[in-house]
């Protein structure tokens, strides 16, 4: 009993340091990101070209014999040196991924690498979105919408891959897309808007608990999770729910006529086969397939912008992070369950 009266005692002493330097280090982090300017951050390029390269160059030396391989690289070289003596003014390809949650958080780094690549970028260059998305909040993903239209609107070619899914806000964006190329089994579509809420009112009303709303203005608060819905209030939330979907099918629209707008935008999604029939998508290809045949014809670079995080906001992030990702999966899991 002694020694684990010790023990504990120790345990307790080494608990409180470790929180003791955690609880200086973040402040000392916290005085450093305040003279630190908000919104810093790095742009990572790297050249796709070198790594498909890589890919081919390892693969050969496992499968060519000594012979086979000198005389391979023999040529690789004279093919260069030929390249070299008559330089080609190659299409460029600039790739950006958008993997989105609930709020849209990727807009934040696609922003910035949309406002970078439009520096150099010009109507015989490519910009390349990967695109993963199952939608979320309609303002959040109608300002991701337009940072994509600011590369059509500076008369760049815009190509939209999508792997897995692109549904609700996901496609919004994927309209933009003057091409749009999705793999065979991809969800594509659901253009729809929805909002779901509980109501506890009589469960508050039969442990006689009242709960006030007050509102300056008609319409303030249409529909409550703790207070007395009216019809009225029903009725004014679904007519704000029609004007969303409205302008949702208008923008579709306006980015792709081609489509019979009424019978699409009818909230159901469709694998990528059904998609290309109803003209939702362009072509049937995986990413990694359009994009190692882009590669043997232009220069391709993948851009990223990364946020650099001070110690404090790194801390921050891990548990809120944990939260956010455990509610994006049950979103995740209630939008796409019938397809499991």
């Amino acid at each position: 009993m002694e020694f684990l009266a010790e023990y504990a005692s120790f345990l307790a002493k080494t608990v409180t340091l470790v929180l003791a330097i955690m609880i200086v280090l973040t402040a000392i982090a916290s005085l450093r990101s305040k003279g630190r300017r908000k919104g810093s951050g790095q742009l990572q390029v790297n050249k796709l070209n070198d790594f498909y390269k890589a890919l081919r160059e390892r693969l050969e030396s496992s499968l060519l014999d000594k012979d086979q391989l000198k005389a391979q690289r023999k040529q690789e070289a004279k093919a260069e040196k030929k390249q070299k003596k008559k330089p080609e003014s190659k299409q460029r390809v600039f790739v950006l991924d958008f993997d989105g949650d609930i709020k849209a958080s990727a807009t934040e780094s696609l922003r910035h690498e949309i406002t970078a690549l439009l520096t150099l970028a010009t109507a015989k260059d490519e910009v390349v979105l990967r695109l993963e998305s199952g939608g979320g909040m309609v303002h959040s993903y109608g300002l991701a919408s337009s940072q994509l239209a600011r590369i059509r609107q500076a008369g760049v070619r815009l190509t939209i891959c999508i792997d897995k899914v692109a549904a609700s806000g996901g496609y919004m964006m994927a309209c933009i897309g003057e091409k749009i190329i999705s793999a065979p089994f991809a969800i594509l579509g659901s253009i729809g808007v929805v909002a779901q809420l509980p109501n506890v009112n009589r469960l508050l009303k039969k442990h006689d608990i009242d709960f006030e709303v007050l509102t300056a203005g008609e319409y303030k608060r249409t529909l409550t999770v703790f207070g007395e819905n009216t019809e009225k209030g029903r009725e004014k939330f679904q007519e704000d729910l029609d004007i969303t979907h409205q302008l949702f099918k208008n923008f579709v629209a306006r980015y792709r006529p081609q489509l019979a707008i009424d019978q699409v935008a009818t909230g159901e999604v469709w694998l990528g086969v059904a998609a290309l029939e109803k003209q939702l998508v362009d072509e049937l290809k995986t990413s990694d397939e359009y994009l190692a045949e882009r590669a043997q014809h232009a220069e391709v670079f993948h851009l990223h912008y990364a946020e650099r995080k001070s110690l404090q906001e790194r801390v921050g992030m891990a548990a809120s992070g944990s939260v956010e990702h455990l509610v994006s999966k049950a979103w995740g899991k209630l939008s796409q369950q019938r397809f499991w």
